[in-house]
């Protein structure tokens, strides 16, 4: 069963100045939500709020959905919301091989069954067996990120927070990647909200979308209206001005 995501009031605080400013967002189960704007209009804190990775000044993040949900800050919570970072050569241990990563987090959520998930979870994202005793030096830059999407998958979370997930990697990879993704989705009726700079990754990826500038909300739209040019703000034209050969994939 899915389950949503809803941000209220966010306030994101380091000293005196303020990343994020009040933010508002509600993203239903099973919808994939992105997050763009320019560099360091806030789209990634968001991210790292939502996980416990920066701090909250003011507001509150919960799941959304029938039944029980886990509360923010419990373990739980840290299992159904996983996140994928932008870099996949330095978010990897490199002295761990595939086999240790996957076992850890398990291990550290008291999973039993270690062979046959890690098995499982390296067949869904397109690595065999051949791949899970290596280091991540021996992997190329494509691997490494189906690896962190690996590490995250394990757990069997139900939202996935995805920060710039294919900017460091090339063209034809970052398809792969995001057709990947688009399939996990589907198959396991996850919830995205992904942050990127690219105007043509959001478009093919998210339903929806929300335009930030200096940690505000300028816009929310439907990724269809993007593509159709039917935006209200005049930031938002620049942005696409700005994202050269914006095109949607097909």
């Amino acid at each position: 069963m899915s389950i949503g995501l809803e941000i209220s009031g966010l306030q994101v605080r380091f000293g005196a100045f303020t990343a994020v400013h009040e933010l508002n967002l509600r993203i239903a189960p099973g919808e994939s939500f992105g997050l763009v704007g320019e560099s360091g209009s806030g789209k990634s804190t968001v991210l790292r709020a939502i996980c416990g990775l920066a701090p909250l000044a003011a507001g509150a993040v919960k799941l959304t959905g029938a039944g029980e949900l886990p509360e923010p800050g419990s373990k739980a919570f840290r299992r159904a919301v996983q996140m994928v970072f932008q870099d996949p050569y330095g978010s990897l241990h490199p002295r761990q091989t595939v086999d240790s990563m996957l076992a850890e987090a398990l291990a550290i959520h008291a999973i039993g069954e270690a062979e046959r998930r890690i098995e499982a979870v390296l067949d869904a994202v397109g690595l065999g067996h051949g791949f899970r005793f290596r280091y991540p030096h021996q992997l190329s830059g494509g691997q490494r990120q189906r690896v962190a999407i690996a590490r995250a998958l394990i757990l069997e979370p139900k939202v996935l927070l995805l920060d710039e997930p294919t900017s460091a990697l090339d063209a034809s990879v970052q398809a792969e990647v995001l057709n990947l993704l688009e399939r996990l989705r589907a198959e396991r009726g996850l919830t995205f909200l992904m942050v990127s700079h690219d105007l043509a990754v959001v478009t093919h990826l998210c339903e929806r979308l929300m335009v930030m500038r200096l940690g505000r909300e300028v816009e929310t739209l439907a990724a269809a209206d993007l593509v159709r040019q039917q935006v209200s703000a005049d930031y938002t034209r620049d942005l696409m001005r700005a994202s050269a050969g914006f095109v949607r994939s097909a």
